[in-house]
Formats: C-alpha cells, sequence, structure tokens
C-alpha cells in the first residue's frame, strides 16, 4: 500500500509543507521486511532535505515498485521551514532529551505544549506507529546541510550496527559527533534500537545538496533492503555520491567548541570542512577574546549562520586498524573488563556508564574507552562520567541481531 501526501503543486513547490503534515510519503511493504524512516529538514532552514524527500517519494510512485519493508518520509520542523528559519523557540534537533520526550509522548497526560514541542510531540507520534509494526530491522537517517561551503559527508554513532550500515556507502563519515550532543532526533532513534546515520549534504540552499541528498536516500533503501536494487538506478546513484564525497575515509570528532547566544560567537571568515588547523590557531571570537585550536587536526562544520549551539567541531583520521580492532574487542565483551582498573568504577544508576577517577586513572588515555565504545563524556567535579550506546552489536527488533 502507498500513501502519499503530495499534489502535483506541492511537486512544483518543493519546499513548502503544511503546518503539522509531516508525511511526505510512506510506502507499506511486508511486515517482515526492515522499517527506514528518513527525517528532513529537522532544521527549517535547510530545504535540501524536505526536496530531496518529495522528489524520491515521486520516483518511487511512478515507479510503482513494492517496497519490502515499511518506508517513512518525514518532514521535520514543519512551522520552521515554511519560515525558512532554523527553529522556531529552540532548536528540535537538540531537543529529545528523555524530560522532552516523557513530555511530548502520545501517552503523556500533560498536553500544554508550544513551538518545538509541538513538533516534537506530533513526530513522536508517527515513530510510535511506525515501531509498533516493526518486524524487522529498523534503520532511521537525519538529513542536513552545512551553512558552509562543504563535500558531503556522513555522521554515525559509534554503535557496530551503525558502523557496519556506513560501510556501506561511499561516503567519509564522522564518528563520536552524536556523543558530543545532548538532544538529537537520531540519539533518541539510537537508544530505541535503530541503525542510524546522519548527513551533511553541502551547502544550504544549493541543488548540489537536493542531489546529494536524494542519491544517499536512495543507496540506504537499497543498503537496507527496504528495495530491490535492480528496480531503480542505484548504482549510478552510488558513483554519483563517491564522485560528490571524493575519497572514503574515518573522522574521529575530538572537540565541541559548544556556544549560547549571550556568547556572540563569530567565526572567522574563510573557514570550510575538513581545512587543517594548527593547535592555537585563532578560529574565532567572543565576548571572552580569541577563540583558538585545543589541538591540531580538520575543522569540521564552522558556523557561519546567526543560529546555532555549535561553533565548529575539530577532529582527525582514523585508520581502519582500531576500528577493526575495537569490533573485536566489543564482540568478545571486552568493555565489561575496564570496570576492574583502578580508578574505574560502575556507575550506580546506568549500566552503560563508568566513574572514572582521572586523579587515580591516569594511566588510561581516553582512545581505550573509546576502543571500547564509551565515547560520551560528562564531567562532575573531578569525576570523568563516560558512557556507551545501547543496542551496540545486537539489534531489539530482530531475533538474529
Amino acid at each position: 500500500m502507498q500513501t502519499l501526501s503530495l499534489t502535483e503543486k506541492e511537486v512544483t513547490d518543493l519546499v513548502r509543507v503544511p503546518e503539522g503534515d509531516y508525511i511526505i510519503a510512506r510506502f507499506e511493504g511486508d511486515l517482515r521486511g526492515p522499517t527506514v524512516l528518513v527525517f528532513g529538514s529537522i532544521h527549517g532552514n535547510e530545504h535540501s532535505g524536505v526536496k530531496a524527500l518529495k522528489k524520491v517519494a515521486r520516483e518511487l510512485e511512478r515507479a510503482n515498485a513494492a517496497t519490502t519493508g515499511d518506508v517513512y518520509l518525514i518532514a521535520g520542523n514543519t512551522r520552521a521551514i515554511n519560515k525558512n528559519v532554523r527553529y522556531i523557540e529552540t532548536d528540535l534537533n537538540r531537543h529529545w532529551t528523555p524530560e522532552n520526550i516523557a513530555r511530548n509522548h502520545p501517552d503523556a497526560r500533560i498536553r500544554i505544549r508550544q513551538g518545538e514541542d509541538i513538533e516534537q510531540a506530533e513526530i513522536l507520534a508517527i515513530v510510535s506507529e511506525a515501531l509498533s509494526r516493526v518486524r524487522g530491522e529498523v534503520y532511521a537517517l537525519d538529513l542536513h546541510s552545512t551553512s558552509s561551503k562543504s563535500t558531503p559527508f556522513a555522521m554515525v554513532g559509534d554503535t557496530i550496527r551503525n558502523r557496519t550500515f556506513a560501510e556501506k556507502f561511499p561516503a567519509t563519515f564522522l564518528l563520536g559527533i552524536e556523543e558530543q550532543l545532548d538532544g538529537t532526533i537520531l540519539e533518541y532513534m539510537n537508544e530505541l534500537g535503530a541503525v542510524t546515520l546522519g548527513f551533511e549534504a553541502g551547502q544550504h540552499t544549493t541543488e548540489a545538496a537536493v542531489k546529494n541528498q536524494e542519491a544517499l536516500i536512495w543507496l540506504a533503501l537499497a543498503n537496507s533492503g527496504a528495495i530491490n536494487p535492480g528496480d531503480f538506478p542505484i548504482e549510478r546513484h552510488r558513483a554519483f555520491l563517491a564522485n560528490a564525497m571524493g575519497h572514503k575515509r574515518i573522522i574521529e570528532i575530538r572537540h565541541r567548541h559548544a556556544i549560547k547566544a549571550e556568547d556572540q560567537f563569530r567565526m572567522e571568515p574563510g573557514y570550510a570542512n575538513f581545512q587543517k588547523v594548527r593547535k592555537g590557531e585563532v578560529l574565532g571570537h567572543d565576548l571572552r577574546g580569541p577563540v583558538k585550536a585545543s589541538e591540531k587536526g580538520m575543522i569540521l562544520m564552522p558556523l557561519y549562520q546567526l543560529q546555532g549551539s555549535d561553533g565548529f567541531f575539530l577532529g582527525r583520521e582514523i585508520k581502519q586498524f582500531w576500528l577493526k580492532l575495537s569490533r573485536i574487542l566489543r564482540q568478545i565483551g571486552a568493555g565489561a573488563w575496564i570496570r576492574f582498573m583502578p580508578g574505574v568504577k560502575r556507575h550506580p544508576a546506568d549500566d552503560l556508564s563508568l566513574i572514572v577517577n582521572t586523579r587515580i586513572a591516569r594511566i588510561l588515555p581516553l582512545q581505550i574507552f573509546h576502543l571500547l565504545g564509551f565515547r560520551k563524556r560528562r564531567w562532575k567535579g573531578e569525576k570523568l562520567v563516560v558512557s556507551r550506546r545501547r543496542h551496540d552489536t545486537k539489534s531489539p527488533f530482530t531475533t538474529s541481531g
């Protein structure tokens, strides 16, 4: 069964969406197949996501080819999309905290909502309905674009299942960026057990960003098993994306420069994604003075727009050897051993977190924790809390994992 909310006028006017009308297209297939949810324009000024979703929806409808599982193509912040702003009151892609989810869940009793609470509540209802039908693996994609010029790249939370899926794409991908952020929609989907992939398609408003998103969606549908690759020109999309992305590499995110509006942060002009920077190089300014690079590496997603909470990120390329070693260590359950090291103990309220006394555990560099999946870091006084993701190697939706 295929259900589309597209009209011919909307195909022509690819940006606007009816307020609160999130499902651009829904295709129902065999319940034993995968479920794929693709979110576009969670940030309302990033129109390429909605444009690409509408184009893919129309092509799927024209082909009249059956999907193997369920496919949901979902507009993000509908109210912000129509105003061409990143968000109305608060960033919807930082809004997926446990507290907000509990308040805005379909089962919640409190119904007083405004701004992004409304958007979140309505998207939560769609996700809940989709997951109620699941019998196979679940995949979630989040489509974005950048304020500065950039080649496209993918982003994955550090689970073995996410990395296995990401490796099927001809993509440069960033590892660990989700662990630097709180309240993203992919973090929420990851916690539910979905395989997730984020995608930055290039600079806002460019046609290249739309085409990159289209190619990524088609590859995701094929790589997840949601469509039969023989029914569509998948290899053409693969070649297009490979050409747009350049050579394939893995970049580990090592630093995020978080900002607030009151900081009055201004990025120095001229920086582009993957540009190399030196330790101590002045990258921007705020009320306190120059903002310098904390280490050498490459800059990612420098902020050249008014709204946003991320000034920039710093990363370094990592080798396949470390990814393979990480996979082996996690598959044999090595993460359970590290809590017996001096200065490390299990978090009393969270079985996925460790408390590290850095004055004692000096012999344990952060890379050891990263290998074992403990990428999320939060300081509490002199204690460092490191956390790994649930559903690292096994799926909660399938018996085979």
